[in-house]
């Protein structure tokens, strides 16, 4: 059945009469109803907390806002499979379920608080503030927008999260962490050491018998499932790139200069900046009247420290004119001179006058520096059209029955076909599959699909496709030492030169802090003695982060070794310098801040950890795993 679905759909017209038919049975599900197939899973909440449920409706928001507030700081896509393997999900739904368990103690202790309050509240946010300092509309409706919340949602959440406050607040109050404890940390901190260091080539592991049959089968069996083989797949391969298409050398400098002059300001120039200060007023007669005084000879900051008009005012500091919001500010400001007064203006929030007190001139880099790239860009804007051109002629073809090659073959380009590819793009000799265009999303597809599933094309970044069929699956196995006893042989060896560095090294630290020098025993090696100092634990000396993590776990003038690479460095500890903690400088006084946090947040999450047992919590993990997007 599923073999005549598949050959039907081939065709246009089959495909055309698939989606009649599937229509069909859709609405016979939704006239007669499907028997409820998923008797015994029906319930929709992902979790229940006491008597607190939380919906997989409302997992799904919170964990779409999560997931697209990590995608704008990291400037870049993450898909689920990521999300669940960075824990997302999990932390989503734990502080969902931390969050019912405190709003459901809320309930039971009756606490509340007024509508008058929460208001006051989000009036006050200056997140939702103008530069005036007035509550904005507008960044408010914004902010609503970005949540997924109405109105009535955003403020019944502030009522919870409120409540949740009032209960941390309760039991943790100003708590602040003891003195010794932020000595402790500042210590941590800022000790500082210095070291002399040698490094053990692999060549000082000396003499290293080579394995004999027996020790390689061991070695192997104990290893087995690193030497596994990955699933391999066969795939044919189509792609067509703007990037590679793109002829700059036929693009004329006139349609270059032409994109140059649309863009210049933008990406190659530097804009004019002014340093403005604004004084703002509340009534037409006290801007009339500071403005005479400044006509009259009164300057502009005078006027501002004046307390007698009523005026407010602002520094904007040094900004460009797309960065003053009031555009009728903006206008006046960089129409003035350099140390101008101007008018009276009437800006959004009322009477304004504006000084300008300094102008730092803009620049654009000149056409002749930028030629070649804007060249480029419009030949690959050019092969981008023509990219989309080929993309039509493809499909048309595909969806005409044609297989990826007969397709490729009507636009006159040919199919590459790969052997053998896995999930990272190697070989099954383990060397780079190359020049596969935007190859993590390509791969990433070309694993989810199987053989004979007609699959649509990647889109690249440069706005070209990439197009593939899978045409064969390997699936992961076991291999024999045989197949890959050079590099057993090789780890092998590879330990055991780290397991005789290893007990040299430890060697020389023990006779190091007994008392010999690291010359002396440098010299046998002809190893060359280096210095490194003021090391902290946070880095130093560019020094890898487990020698690091090595010198500080040794004792004062204590000696220790670490492994780098294929190597092995051996130190000795010259100095430590742990300095007296100054409890009034701003670096300590910020540790203590971070402590008390810590403190509160232990404290909380104790009381929520309690909270939670003596409530009870469930998880529906099927839910959960639907509502994350998991698949199984």
């Amino acid at each position: 059945m599923l073999e005549f679905m598949r050959s039907a759909s081939q065709g246009l017209v089959g495909r055309a009469i698939m989606a009649v038919v599937l229509g069909l049975i859709i609405i016979s599900f939704a006239w007669w109803g499907t028997g409820n197939p998923f008797e015994g899973y029906g319930k929709t909440n992902v979790a229940t907390v006491g008597g607190q449920a939380i919906s997989a409706q409302a997992f799904q928001q919170a964990y779409q806002n999560t997931l697209q507030q990590y995608q704008r700081q990291l400037r870049s896509p993450i898909t689920n499979a990521q999300a669940h393997a960075m824990g997302l999900d999990i932390q989503v739904l734990g502080r969902m379920i931390a969050d019912a368990a405190l709003d459901a103690r809320a309930h039971s202790l009756g606490l509340a608080i007024s509508d008058e309050t929460i208001a006051k509240t989000v009036r006050d946010d200056p997140e939702f503030q103008d530069a005036a300092g007035r509550f904005d509309r507008q960044r408010f409706e914004e902010a609503l927008r970005e949540s997924g919340l109405s109105e009535y949602g955003f403020f019944a959440d502030q009522k919870k999260r409120s409540l949740r406050q009032q209960i941390g607040r309760s039991l943790a109050g100003s708590l602040a962490a003891p003195k010794v404890l932020v000595e402790a940390l500042a210590h941590f901190a800022d000790e500082s050491r210095s070291v002399d260091y040698v490094v053990l080539p692999a060549s000082a592991a000396g003499d290293i018998p080579a394995p004999k049959q027996e020790q390689l089968q061991s070695f192997f069996n104990e290893r087995k499932e690193s030497f596994r083989a990955p699933e391999y797949r066969g795939i044919n391969l189509l792609a067509v790139s703007p990037s590679a298409m793109a002829k700059p050398d036929e693009v004329s400098d006139a349609d270059a200069r032409a994109l140059y002059d649309r863009v210049k300001d933008e990406r190659f120039g530097t804009p004019e900046k002014r340093d403005v200060q604004q004084i703002v007023f509340t009534k037409d007669a006290d801007a009339s009247a500071a403005e005479a005084k400044i006509k009259a000879g009164a300057s502009f900051d005078d006027v501002a420290k004046s307390n007698d008009l009523g005026g407010k005012f602002v520094d904007l500091g040094e900004t460009t004119k797309a960065g003053i919001f009031d555009k009728a500010v903006a206008d006046a400001a960089f129409a003035l001179p350099e140390g101008g007064v101007s008018d009276v203006i009437k800006g959004e929030f009322g009477p304004v006058i504006v000084h300008v007190a300094k102008v730092a001139p803009g620049s654009v880099k000149p056409f002749e520096d930028v030629a070649a790239e804007m060249k480029k860009e419009v030949a690959t804007q050019r092969a981008a059209d023509e990219a989309l051109s080929i993309h039509d002629k493809i499909e048309d073809a595909r969806a005409s029955g044609q297989t990826l090659t007969e397709a490729a073959k009507t636009v006159g380009l040919d199919v590459r076909a790969i052997p053998a590819i896995d999930a990272q793009g190697l070989d099954k000799n383990g060397a780079p599959v190359l020049a596969i265009p935007d190859e993590k999303d390509v791969l990433r597809a070309v694993f989810a699909s199987d053989v004979g599933v007609d699959d649509q094309p990647v889109s690249t970044p440069d706005r070209g496709f990439v197009w593939f069929e899978v045409t064969k699956i390997d699936p992961p196995r076991d291999r024999s030492l045989d197949e890959v006893k050079d590099q057993v042989a090789k780890q092998w060896r590879d330990e055991e030169v780290a397991k005789a560095l290893s007990a040299k090294a430890a060697d020389m630290a023990a006779k190091l802090e007994q008392g010999a020098t690291l010359a002396s025993l440098a010299e046998p090696d002809k190893l060359d003695v280096k210095s490194a100092a003021d090391i902290r634990r946070s880095g130093g000396a560019g020094l890898a982060e487990n020698v690091v993590t090595a010198i500080f776990n040794a004792p004062p003038n204590g000696a220790g070794s670490a492994a780098i690479g294929d190597s092995r460095l051996v130190f000795k500890v010259t100095k430590d310098t742990v300095p007296p903690v100054d409890f009034s400088s701003a670096a300590t006084k910020a540790l203590q801040q971070r402590a008390d946090i810590g403190l509160t947040n232990d404290l909380v999450g104790e009381y929520i950890a309690a909270l939670q047992k003596e409530l009870g919590v469930s998880v529906n993990e099927q839910v959960f795993q639907a509502a994350a997007g998991q698949t199984s």
